[in-house]
């Protein structure tokens, strides 16, 4: 997969980053840059491997799944800039 600089300037759009004419083909060349590494990653066989969370061998602490701290709409709304019935107002963004 390439990355010409139209979907460069597509995808600084999209991510809402401003980015001059003259920079598109540099950032177009580091969007194929990341690309071809991800495409040697996938060259990799990692069949038996099991999936790590650390590069030291270590489990996660558990804990019980339970509530700790609740009940506080009150306080939680009191920091709100507009709130009605119970939640969070925000004005409408889709028409």
């Amino acid at each position: 997969m390439s990355i010409d600089i139209e979907t460069a300037a597509r995808v600084a759009k999209l991510a809402r980053i401003k980015v001059e004419s003259e920079d598109l083909p540099a950032l177009a060349q580091s969007f194929n840059d990341i690309l071809g590494f991800i495409e040697q990653l996938n060259e990799v066989d990692v069949e038996g491997v099991e999936p790590m969370v650390s590069v030291t061998p270590m489990r996660l602490k558990r804990r019980t799944d339970g509530v700790t701290d609740g009940d506080m709409q009150d306080k939680v709304l009191a920091n709100a800039p507009d709130a009605r019935e119970g939640f969070f107002a925000v004005p409408k963004v889709v028409e």
